[in-house]
């Protein structure tokens, strides 16, 4: 779908409950690199080559996203938690023959890194989430802003099957909602990749373990998140937040002290700020988003 990954090799790795897609390039140490909603690994088209010269670059599709499996869920929406997505990088990473590697995650992604990081803290040496916080402190912290400009996080969350229903119904006015509604610009996006976003939306498979990873969010993963708050677990490595300058992040949690506030509750190591460009910046920004992070990745702890 983008030439930019002719380099890449294609990769189905049997991750235990999933199969899961994935490009890998380059040598050197591991950064796993996870994408986001409406996305697949397709948005690290940019990004990924200008990290391969200096290390392994692998990026998957989420279970549920893209090409991966979409494992059958449970009443409980286990299966789309984003505990249950670590294991599946866990799994990925040690069949590549990764003990110990690094992770960016954008959006969706970035829960998914966090979880990981928390989970199995003997595996991630550095972490960068991409636009996000914690999902307990989004929903401890949510208004009516929240719910009119990041519909996705309440209107998927509802029971089956509504949300399924709306979103298959009109899957290229979502994908055209994210990638021109959230900041960046829609020419960021190609017409190859925005009918690749879409397509994903096209399967009703697909469309069900998004949902379900949403339920999963609004539900267990805040669960999980509160759990670790209550005990003092915390973020082992180094963390790295980058956020939108345009977007939510920059303006609506100052009273907080910001990002950076909101993270160092988190982890002890933690340093970032805000990219002048939309959600979507590592499309946007590809070349400024793959200096920050190769800077922090090649840092030495």
């Amino acid at each position: 779908m983008s030439p930019v990954f002719d380099d890449f090799d294609a990769i189905d790795v049997e991750a235990g409950e999933a199969s899961i897609f994935l490009r890998r390039a380059g040598s050197g140490p591991a950064i796993l690199l996870l994408h986001g909603f409406p996305q697949t690994h397709l948005m690290w088209r940019q990004v990924a080559p200008l990290l391969a010269d200096r290390f392994t670059v692998i990026c998957p599709d989420l279970r549920g996203y893209g090409r991966s499996g979409c494992p059958a869920s449970r009443p409980d929406h286990a299966p789309y938690a984003k505990r249950a997505m670590a294991k599946d990088m866990v799994a990925v990473m040690e069949t590549l023959g990764f003990q110990r590697f690094s992770v960016a995650g954008h959006d969706r992604g970035g829960r998914v890194a966090y979880r990981l990081a928390l989970d199995h803290p003997e595996r991630v040496e550095r972490l960068a989430v991409l636009d996000i916080l914690t999902t307990a402190d989004v929903w401890e912290r949510a208004d009516a802003r929240l719910a009119a400009g990041f519909w996705p996080w309440s209107l998927l969350a509802q029971p089956e099957p509504l949300p399924e229903r709306l979103l298959s119904a009109a899957p290229e006015a979502v994908i055209d909602d994210a990638l021109g509604g959230w900041g960046s610009p829609a020419e960021a996006f190609s017409p190859a990749v925005r009918a690749a976003y879409i397509e994903v939306l096209r399967d009703p498979d697909r469309v069900h373990a998004i949902c379900e990873e949403y339920r999963a969010a609004a539900t267990l993963d805040r669960a999980h998140d509160l759990a670790d708050r209550e005990v003092g677990r915390r973020i082992a490595c180094p963390v790295l937040a980058l956020w939108s300058g345009r977007g939510a992040l920059e303006s609506w949690y100052a009273e907080a002290g910001g990002p950076l506030a909101l993270w160092r509750a988190w982890a002890d190591d933690v340093r970032g700020g805000p990219l002048d460009a939309g959600h979507f910046f590592p499309e946007e920004i590809p070349e400024q988003t793959a200096d920050e992070l190769r800077r922090f990745f090649a840092a030495t702890a």
